[in-house]
């Protein structure tokens, strides 16, 4: 049985929300898109994304597909206001089916896996991200790196013949929990406090997204965040 919580606000910098996120239980499909706010209508960008994830998931689609499937949507309108920029949206969406989970990724939106401890499951598509694989930077670094917010991959944006769908498949036993997030929530609390918080049996799930998003506007709330924390009970 799956509980999980939810929750996106507009942080204390922006005036609007251009993150979204989706969460069905029957389904088992959750996920976090968050528009790019460097682009217009970058809400847009996370809305058409959701909607197609969703679609093509009931349709009996792979995540990979169905999150490419988002990507051609977002073009196709870009294309209609031909007279704008390109919208984009990344992408984090988590499929679950009984012990076991299909994880895919586009862009900077993080996956987390708690099993006892924290770690990292997805791996950002980011400029930072390359410097560190080059050894060029720390990960500590990169929190405070003027181009941390600049992402290599996005919806809408990337070539779709260069366009690059992470998946990741694993086990989701009794005791684990997933957590999907926008970057609102990871610029401003490090991993050490989120697994902190995931640790605490004293929080239902919606408590401690409620807390993950309080620590987040805590920190300075310098962007929309978005969090959804599904555990295996």
């Amino acid at each position: 049985m799956i509980e999980f919580g939810h929750l996106s606000h507009v942080g204390l910098r922006r005036e609007l929300n251009e993150d979204t996120y989706y969460g069905d239980s029957k389904l088992g499909l959750w996920l976090v898109a968050d528009g790019m706010g460097g682009h217009e209508f970058g809400e847009v960008a996370s809305a058409l994304a959701r909607d197609a994830v969703v679609r093509e998931v009931r349709n009996g689609k792979s995540l990979s597909l169905a999150i490419r499937s988002a990507d051609e949507d977002i073009i196709h309108q870009s294309k209609r206001r031909a007279e704008s920029l390109p919208m984009g949206t990344t992408m984090v969406a988590v499929k679950v089916n009984g012990n076991k989970f299909e994880l895919a990724w586009v862009g900077d939106s993080r996956a987390y896996l708690w099993n006892g401890h924290l770690s990292q499951i997805s791996s950002d598509h980011s400029y930072v991200q390359e410097l560190i694989d080059q050894g060029a930077i720390t990960a500590e670094q990169a929190r405070t790196h003027p181009h941390r917010n600049v992402v290599t991959q996005a919806l809408g944006v990337t070539d779709p013949e260069n366009l690059k769908v992470e998946t990741l498949s694993g086990e989701f036993r009794p005791g684990y929990q997933i957590l999907l997030c926008s970057d609102g929530l990871t610029e401003e609390v490090d991993d050490a406090s989120i697994g902190a918080l995931l640790s605490r049996k004293d929080l239902s799930a919606q408590e401690c997204v409620d807390q993950l998003i309080s620590a987040a506007l805590d920190g300075g709330g310098s962007d929309n965040v978005s969090v959804i924390l599904l555990r295996n009970i």
